[in-house]
């Protein structure tokens, strides 16, 4: 299955949208600190879910699911 289809694909992506819209917002003291990492967990999230989808396996598949769960 194409992770693009997938609904929780498709939610951390509305996910990631919303934390970049919100860290606008936030203090530019904090860009390189607390507004990096929120980013870079948030699309984490998405990019383990498709590398996830790409593994021949529901083991592999899982794995990747698991460390998307630890970036939320």
């Amino acid at each position: 299955m194409d992770h693009k289809e997938l609904d929780v694909w498709k939610e951390s992506i509305n996910l990631v949208k919303m934390i970049y819209a919100k860290t606008r917002d936030f203090s530019k003291d904090e860009i390189f600190g607390l507004t990096s990492q929120i980013k870079r967990a948030a699309v984490s999230v998405p990019s383990n879910i498709s590398e996830g989808a790409a593994r021949r396996s529901d083991k592999e598949f899982n794995h990747f699911l698991y460390i998307a769960l630890g970036s939320l």
